[in-house]
């Protein structure tokens, strides 16, 4: 699988992708992407780990008890906010995509 399918694989995520449209409005803290996601803390928390060793959000401690997560590169910002945007434009017709290939995992599909 190429680097940029690997990239978007991962924002393909719902919890991910959830956690990155919350961080475009700026640094949060776990216990606020929690709330914004309306998933578990432990969940959470493995989602921004697998983000962070991506390369993709990037921590700062606060204390020893508040960690704050960013989105780590502006070209992330830049990504996410034209996805929004085609969305806006193009959503309804991805919504009512029947093609087989759209929801397929890749690995699964036979495309020889």
């Amino acid at each position: 699988m190429s680097v940029a399918a690997r990239l978007f694989h991962g924002l393909s995520d719902p919890t991910r992708l959830s956690i990155l449209l919350a961080l475009l409005d700026g640094e949060r803290r776990v216990s606020d992407l929690v709330a914004a996601v309306g998933s578990s803390q432990p969940n959470v928390s493995n989602h921004l780990a697998c983000l962070r060793e991506c390369g993709l959000v990037v921590d700062r401690p606060a204390d020893r008890r508040q960690v704050f997560y960013s989105i780590a590169h502006e070209q992330l910002r830049d990504v996410l906010t034209a996805s929004e945007r085609l969305l806006a434009l193009n959503g309804h017709r991805i919504d009512l995509c029947t093609n087989p290939y759209m929801d397929a995992p890749a690995a699964g599909r036979n495309d020889g």
